[in-house]
């Protein structure tokens, strides 16, 4: 069974330890460099880009505006057309779900497209309690399962993996999962990739169940859409005899025509390809073609929690594609096991708050903090969420969660330096004496301890503690040798 993120430490502890792996960030570069090219030379490539995003923000915008009524009528779609639909407010709803179907056919194992949600409600892991084994088809994701491992980015979940460590992988573990990989196995793509489609191949030809997720679910037809690049989808959406699809509520659209606002965006700002070689669309039972019995599980799991929030509902118009992640400066030296979850990154660091809601858990409160406010992901998102300020927004929401009732004594160390900040500045008195104290240090300032920051500001050298846990991460303006109440004073002669 796969590690889950469970207990994972806050940001800054597990980035930390990030930081200090130098292999990790290696691949870290090189994977996030060469996606950011590819997607860079395809997108120039569209005059209308601009145009889309905007398309495309539209679109969600409306479909969360009116989720109920679209929910409703993609609901009656899918059972016209032979599809059961279940509802679940939460994981282990959904798990049980799947769960009771396999067990209805009497199967010990599923195959499984790459889905997000599955991962979010950790369904792998509640299968194999019920002695139901899941293997993951997707490339990247064997590469994560075979090796015990957690997934480190959207789209590519082994992207924290060199070509030599997924050959070692694959020749320690592939055997204990069925076909082994071959013994002069190379680090070659292409040989790596052949030992993939025959270990898999195997799985799709005797599964009787696969599990999907949908990259969009179209309302007015109960058509469900996956977009991948290896066709393992295509395999797990037609070989096996049951298929089973759980679905992000937020990811319905109303029309079939709002499909090709985005299979414009999703492909080039995910992949760079002006289009994903796999495009695989099912509206429920087809006789004869391709699973006969299908289940659809519509999932909040949080999702109407972040659908009443009014800066944050924005986060719903996500349609996976990472390229918040590829751009990032944080993400690109931390990677995505850091953020404690399968929503690594950007995205992740509001999605995860939005979904679970903050102040309960120190490793969620911790994810609005773990940005620098550049501003690089909402350029980048193709269906234009504004994340610097929903993290901003969910920043206040974490303060105003452990804020102290009134009267209750403070005790974060913020907070008692926001109430010495409040008690200085509510006295003109006060105030002015620390304008005085702050002259004689920038006096002192100018003998001891002064540098050049690389800006060319003067600034001050490390302070003791506790002064040294700001000045060893950033640079402390020098303090003014004379305030501007002592400057008004001498240059006006004291004049109002």
């Amino acid at each position: 069974m796969s590690r889950t993120f469970v207990g994972m430490p806050a940001f800054p502890e597990a980035a930390r330890t990030a930081l200090a792996d130098t292999q990790l960030r290696a691949n870290l570069t090189h994977a996030t460099g060469t996606i950011r090219a590819k997607r860079s030379s395809v997108v120039a490539e569209v005059d209308a880009w601009e145009e889309l995003r905007v398309a495309g923000a539209a679109v969600k915008d409306n479909a969360l505006l009116h989720l109920d009524s679209h929910l409703e009528q993609l609901e009656a779609a899918l059972t016209e057309r032979g599809a059961t639909v279940h509802w679940a407010r939460d994981a282990e709803e959904a798990c049980a779900i799947v769960a009771s179907v396999a067990r209805g056919h009497g199967v010990d194992e599923v195959v499984k497209v790459k889905s997000m949600a599955t991962q979010e409600i950790e369904l792998n892991e509640a299968l194999a309690a019920e002695g139901i084994a899941a293997w993951e088809t997707d490339l990247a994701e064997l590469i994560v399962q075979l090796g015990d491992d957690l997934p480190s980015h959207i789209l590519v979940p082994a992207i924290h993996r060199n070509r030599a460590e997924i050959r070692q992988i694959f020749l320690d573990r592939m055997g204990e999962a069925g076909r082994s990989a071959p013994a002069d196995l190379t680090a070659e793509p292409a040989r790596l990739a052949e030992a993939a489609r025959l270990h898999l191949r195997e799985k799709f030809l005797r599964a009787k169940v696969a599990v999907s997720g949908a990259n969009f679910a179209v309302a007015e037809t109960g058509t469900l859409v996956v977009v991948e690049s290896e066709g393992n989808g295509r395999m797990c959406l037609t070989l096996p005899e049951v298929l089973v699809s759980v679905v992000g509520i937020e990811k319905v659209v109303p029309t079939w025509e709002d499909l090709d606002v985005f299979l414009q965006l999703l492909p080039r700002s995910s992949t760079g390809e002006r289009m994903n070689p796999y495009t695989s669309t099912w509206s429920g039972v087809t006789p004869g073609d391709g699973p006969q019995e299908v289940h659809v599980v519509l999932l909040d799991n949080g999702r109407t929690r972040a659908l009443a929030d009014e800066v944050g509902r924005q986060a719903l118009r996500c349609i996976r594609c990472s390229a918040c992640l590829n751009v990032c400066p944080v993400y690109e030296r931390t990677g995505g096991h850091s953020y404690g979850s399968v929503y690594p990154g950007p995205i992740g660091a509001i999605l995860n708050p939005l979904l679970r809601g903050v102040g309960h858990d120190e490793q969620v409160d911790s994810l609005p903090y773990a940005s620098s406010l550049c501003g690089a992901c909402f350029d980048a998102c193709p269906v234009r969420i504004d994340i610097p300020s929903v993290l901003v927004d969910l920043r206040a929401q974490v303060v105003d969660a452990h804020r102290p009732a009134p009267g209750a004594p403070v005790r974060k160390p913020e907070g008692l330096a926001m109430k010495a900040a409040s008690w200085l500045f509510s006295s003109s008195a006060r105030m002015a004496g620390a304008e005085r104290g702050s002259g004689l240090l920038g006096r002192a300032a100018s003998r001891f301890g002064r540098k050049e920051s690389p800006g060319g500001r003067r600034v001050l050298g490390r302070l003791p503690w506790p002064g040294s846990a700001w000045t060893d991460a950033r640079d402390l303006p020098s303090p003014p040798r004379e305030s501007f109440r002592s400057w008004w004073r001498r240059t006006s002669g004291g004049r109002p």
